[in-house]
């Protein structure tokens, strides 16, 4: 297989205050996709403040002096575009989809809200409230939700990937205007944020654009510092077990400590995302055929490497047993299909399908506006470059078996990993 090199001509200025452009050219409709990414996620909350970005992110559609709270998103609506927000662990991002004529309109609103917020009292304690429920609604009430905190949280003992990023309730029980100001003024600043337009636009339009709403905001200093303790070495197989009268379907998971993109040895990266897919990627991948079809253990089982990541990330294995399997069936089952995997080596032509689906993915990528921006604005995001978003598919290429395999022995084989089980209450007696 031989990558192609892309079509797309992706353009890339700074401004002087330090804010990073990209343009994605995409002519194909009258249609912008306009993003700022911001270099800080949930890991960079404050001890015991954990939420705080994500709680940010919603304080930020509460409005400015110049544009009071719900203008913004009148706009979007009034001409029939789309908006939205999200928190990851390492960037938060803000987005709007409009017909291109309204890219500056856009671009006015986003940047007075990168420093002209409003908060006061009576904004930021009903909108506590407002995250606490979507708290209680998706973590607190969701066995599932319950087991991933849990896995996680053992997962990382010391980094703050460990804390979920909605946060923990009783922290965000305590977060106040002061710690969401602060945050602010600590990392929505330009010359830590990524502008990514994506759709029809000209770069050179794009950038004068920008340079006339964006470059009007001042810079402060640099870039702030991201402090994170690092995660020690695990020495011990850790088992997390959750019992919920709730759960109706049974669930097993390991969860492996890996390097991220960032982390990895050259190389190491793409062998990895390849390994996930042999592995785990549909239902021509290794655990399916063995555990679904041939052993009739699973109703379903996949595995992926989450490589987008500044720190050390997960590689992650997940199973729904068959009716009466038992899930210490499958803790020995998988253990027992890594073992065939490196017995048997890599076959060439699965190797190949696996690494085509993984480019063909990223090629359907640039099929979408949105999917576009998100990946070079996440990549950006987390400190990689341009050429690194368009090398990747023939990194990908590069990869051969041997590869493969060793990133299986290195980081699967004998090393500490944490396990889950998902059960009905009424297993506790069994």
């Amino acid at each position: 297989m031989t990558a192609q090199p892309s079509a797309t001509q992706v353009a890339h200025f700074t401004l002087t205050n330090g804010l990073e452009i990209v343009v994605i050219p995409d002519h194909r409709a009258p249609v912008v996709t306009h993003m700022v990414w911001y270099r800080n996620g949930a890991a960079d909350d404050p001890p015991g403040k954990s939420g705080i970005a994500h709680f940010l992110e919603h304080l930020m559609f509460k409005g400015t002096e110049a544009h009071p709270k719900g203008e913004f998103s009148e706009f979007i609506a009034g001409i029939g575009g789309q908006e939205n927000a999200f928190t990851g662990p390492d960037f938060t991002a803000y987005f709007q989809q409009v017909a291109k004529e309204h890219l500056k309109t856009c671009m006015e609103f986003e940047a007075d809200r990168m420093t002209g917020l409003v908060l006061t009292d009576e904004i930021v304690a009903p909108e506590r409230d407002v995250v606490l429920e979507e708290r209680r609604m998706h973590c607190d009430t969701d066995p599932g939700a319950q087991l991933g905190e849990a896995v996680q949280a053992t997962l990382y003992t010391h980094h703050p990937y460990g804390v979920p990023i909605i946060g923990w309730g009783h922290e965000i029980e305590g977060l106040e205007r002061e710690d969401a100001l602060a945050y602010y003024q600590r990392f929505y600043t330009p010359q830590n944020a990524v502008l990514v337009v994506a759709g029809d636009a000209d770069p050179e339009e794009t950038l004068r654009l920008a340079e006339a709403t964006y470059g009007k905001v001042p810079a402060r200093g640099g870039r702030p510092e991201r402090l994170r303790p690092s995660e020690p070495p695990a020495v011990a197989d850790r088992l997390v077990t959750v019992r919920n009268e709730k759960v109706q379907q049974p669930n097993w998971q390991r969860h492996y400590l890996v390097p991220s993109c960032r982390t990895a040895e050259p190389g190491e990266s793409e062998a990895l995302d390849v390994l996930g897919h042999l592995i785990g990627g549909g239902q021509t991948s290794l655990l399916y055929r063995e555990l679904v079809i041939a052993e009739k253990l699973a109703v379903s089982a996949w595995a992926y490497y989450h490589g987008t990541a500044l720190d050390r990330s997960r590689f992650i294995a997940n199973a729904t047993p068959a009716p009466g399997v038992a899930l210490e069936t499958l803790d020995k089952a998988f253990d027992r299909v890594l073992a065939k995997f490196l017995a048997e080596g890599v076959d060439e032509g699965a190797l190949e399908r696996a690494k085509t689906r993984l480019v063909a993915d990223a090629v359907y990528a640039r099929d979408s506006q949105s999917d576009l921006a998100r990946w070079y604005g996440s990549s950006l995001a987390l400190g990689q470059t341009i050429r690194d978003v368009e090398e990747w598919p023939a990194r990908i290429d590069a990869v051969d078996a041997d590869a493969v395999l060793d990133a299986a022995r290195k980081w699967l084989v004998a090393k500490p990993a944490v396990t889950g089980h998902l059960l009905p209450l009424e297993a506790e007696a069994a």
